[in-house]
């Protein structure tokens, strides 16, 4: 089950696929739930939505909001996993939809791994609804309690799980494609091209990889306006992509779009530094994808990235509530080349051996865990119950 997959992508669908790939590799079956996509059945086939490597996809119904499906905790997803055969529930950043799985999972007896991987609370918050976020934050924590294992991708997770009085907490990272990621493709004839196109003189190139929607905080790129010699790419998209196109005007951003495979391979090994500019990340994917192209990286030193990055070795961490660390910590390395090209090959070795296939052991071990801890009783009571029924009723 998952609250986002194909063809929304952001860093859940991503581990999603990778889970799944997984899984073929190792000869296991998978059944995934996930929303339905408003929009999509024009231009994509009916069989690109309802199958991903031979897997059966069942679409439960959804909302969209700020570009990004949300589903809903339908009837129809009790049925779903009472046909699917399953033997453990993978519930990949569950809310709403992930609620109902959980506890529906257990009423058949199947026991559950939650996978903790956005922070939904902080998400409503810096969207416009501070007041909704206890209640987003008791029902994350609800549905954690009743699953059988809760999976946390960094320390600082584990930590606010903890101190939320959730037990039954595992640490779980993601592996990263060191293969696709590669220092190598600097030397190739498209990225010397996109390096032709944006940084004609040898400019220093700053990229940003990821969604563009408002708790990311892209806007804080601005703080690197004013520096010679100093280009910045922007490399996906989302619903702040307009609004950040007429903030970072007087930087002269060059903006891609989204990207997957050998396109954004490319921007990663054309850039000189990666910049990660949200301090509410709770792992941080693409710190790991800059690191395997040999980019050095700058995060804030907050949540995720304070497992991801060494400051001086591979990367520095910025103040994100000092508005010059970010600038400070860009100039550095624009003023010692050098130096964070080092940096970029230390962010290589570190994370060469972090692969998808080691990663996706761990998981299956992590799965077999949760099958001999079995169904809590606390997925039992479900998670908003009655306000679950009454959406299903009008849907």
């Amino acid at each position: 089950m998952t609250e986002s997959f194909l063809p929304t992508l952001n860093g859940v669908t991503t581990s999603v696929l990778a889970v799944l790939d997984h899984l073929e590799r190792r000869g296991h079956r998978a059944v995934v739930i996930a929303p339905a996509t408003p929009g999509t059945a024009d231009h994509r086939s009916r069989r690109e939505l309802e199958r991903y490597r031979g897997f059966d996809v069942h679409r439960v119904p959804a909302i969209a909001y700020r570009q990004f499906p949300v589903g809903l905790p339908h009837p129809v997803l009790d049925t779903i996993l009472a046909t699917s055969g399953a033997d453990v529930l993978h519930a990949a950043s569950p809310f709403l939809l992930g609620g109902r799985a959980v506890s529906a999972a257990a009423r058949l007896g199947i026991p559950s791994v939650a996978v903790f991987q956005t922070d939904v609370a902080g998400f409503v918050r810096r969207n416009g609804f501070p007041g909704a976020a206890p209640l987003a934050w008791r029902v994350l924590a609800r549905i954690h309690a009743g699953a059988s294992l809760t999976l946390a991708p960094s320390t600082a997770t584990a930590t606010m799980l903890a101190d939320a009085g959730v037990q039954r907490v595992a640490r779980w990272g993601r592996g990263v494609d060191a293969t696709l990621f590669d220092p190598a493709r600097r030397a190739s004839s498209a990225v010397r091209a996109i390096r032709r196109r944006i940084a004609p003189r040898g400019e220093t190139i700053v990229g940003y990889v990821g969604r563009l929607a408002a708790e990311k905080e892209v806007e804080r790129l601005a703080e690197l306006g004013g520096i010679p010699g100093l280009r910045v790419v922007v490399a996906g998209g989302g619903p702040s992509r307009a609004a950040l196109e007429r903030r970072l005007r007087h930087l002269d951003v060059t903006f891609t779009g989204p990207l997957r495979g050998d396109a954004l391979a490319d921007v990663y090994a054309a850039l000189d530094v990666f910049v990660h500019t949200g301090p509410a990340e709770t792992f941080g994917q693409t710190l790991q994808e800059a690191h395997a192209s040999g980019v050095p990286v700058i995060a804030p030193a907050r949540g995720g990235p304070l497992d991801l990055v060494t400051p001086g070795v591979d990367g520095e961490l910025f103040d994100p509530d000092d508005p010059q660390s970010l600038r400070r910590a860009v100039l550095a390395m624009h003023e010692d080349r050098v130096a964070a090209a080092r940096r970029g090959a230390a962010g290589r070795r570190r994370v060469e051996d972090t692969t998808w296939e080691r990663v996706g052991d761990e998981l299956l071990a992590h799965h077999d865990t949760a099958r001999r801890i079995g169904v809590r009783p606390e997925a039992l009571r479900g998670v908003l119950t009655g306000w679950n029924e009454k959406v299903g009723a009008r849907t």
